[in-house]
């Protein structure tokens, strides 16, 4: 019990540590010039930077990482908004619009942060959806039952910087929000989320896929063809301008065909934990007759790492593999009330 009353002393000096930093940092930053605060961000994301090397090759938790983004995000804007001493960031013209269609997502039980995911707007019957794996809304193996969750939407499309935090909720009334699907095969590790207009900054900037995004085109989609993933792996992203990362992949598996008779193909790429949710495209290889800013067909939702239990661990590296379902439930998905 004394260990236990020494420990919750010491959590609570913590919390009062840090609200005195939180006192004592824009003080601080008010004191500075314009050229001392210009040299104090560089030096901040530099050693943000440094730090962010250092937790990804440690033994840590998805909550150390993702408290470490939050106030690294947070205490970068609190700098940027500093009297308005803020540099200008890029234009989202300036950017792949694939990139402004893809969104971080932390998923939350009440005020503690869970788990970081990805995610994508897709827009079906004139709704708009954040569409990712089922497993990041709900997964009962995992025991992780969150109730709402967070995404990150831009809000300036002359400063991709400026952006605001949307809480979705999961439930209501005890009944869950998301939309998912089952196929012969099973459930599917896919679900979709309606993202209500009132609950977007009315100058939100975004991209969304849509049907046409999953048409062929007549171009053949084959085993090998070129791919891009694009998420948050192991959260990491550009934490000022809130963009994600991609990874190249190919398709591993014959494309049209469900892998082991699941509603999925398999791709050749480097993953990691927070790449779940992530969209699996495709570069055009031509426009269409309107065409949109996404020049990418939508092929699939990455889910999981795929290996084998016979793998010996000691003499074997990882497949590589990846599971992503197929886009084409999407329509289906969201269509309707």
């Amino acid at each position: 019990m004394k260990n236990l009353q020494q420990a919750t002393e010491r959590i609570c000096e913590l919390k009062g540590s840090l609200v005195a930093l939180d006192a004592l940092v824009p003080a601080v930053i008010e004191a500075l010039s314009a050229s001392t605060l210009a040299r104090l961000i560089e030096s901040f994301d530099a050693h943000a930077e440094a730090a962010r090397t250092v937790l990804l090759h440690a033994d840590i938790s998805d909550v150390v990482l993702t408290t470490f983004e939050r106030d690294v995000a947070r205490n970068r804007a609190l700098l940027q908004n500093s009297r308005g001493h803020a540099p200008p960031g890029p234009s989202s013209g300036l950017v792949d619009a694939l990139l402004l269609s893809t969104t971080r997502i932390g998923t939350c039980l009440g005020t503690r942060v869970l788990t970081s995911a990805s995610g994508f707007f897709f827009r079906g019957s004139d709704r708009l959806f954040l569409v990712s794996n089922r497993h990041v809304f709900a997964d009962a193996e995992s025991a992780h039952f969150p109730d709402r969750i967070e995404i990150v939407v831009h809000t300036d499309a002359q400063d991709l910087s400026r952006h605001a935090v949307v809480s979705l909720p999961l439930y209501r009334e005890g009944l869950s929000l998301w939309r998912e699907a089952t196929d012969s095969g099973g459930a599917i590790d896919v679900a979709a989320l309606e993202v209500p207009a009132a609950q977007l900054p009315a100058d939100a900037v975004l991209q969304a896929f849509d049907a046409g995004h999953l048409e062929t085109r007549d171009e053949q989609v084959a085993v090998g063809d070129a791919l891009t993933i694009v998420g948050f792996p192991l959260g990491f992203h550009d934490t000022v301008h809130h963009l994600a990362v991609a990874r190249s992949a190919s398709i591993a598996s014959a494309y049209g065909v469900r892998f082991q008779r699941q509603g999925c193909f398999l791709t050749d790429a480097r993953t990691h934990r927070g790449s779940s949710g992530s969209p699996v495209v495709r570069r055009r290889l031509r426009g269409g007759a309107t065409e949109s800013p996404l020049a990418w067909q939508l092929l699939g939702v990455h889910s999981t790492r795929m290996d084998m239990r016979t793998r010996d661990r000691s003499q074997d590296e990882s497949l590589g593999l990846n599971c992503a379902w197929y886009a084409d439930v999407l329509p289906t998905l969201t269509a309707g009330g």
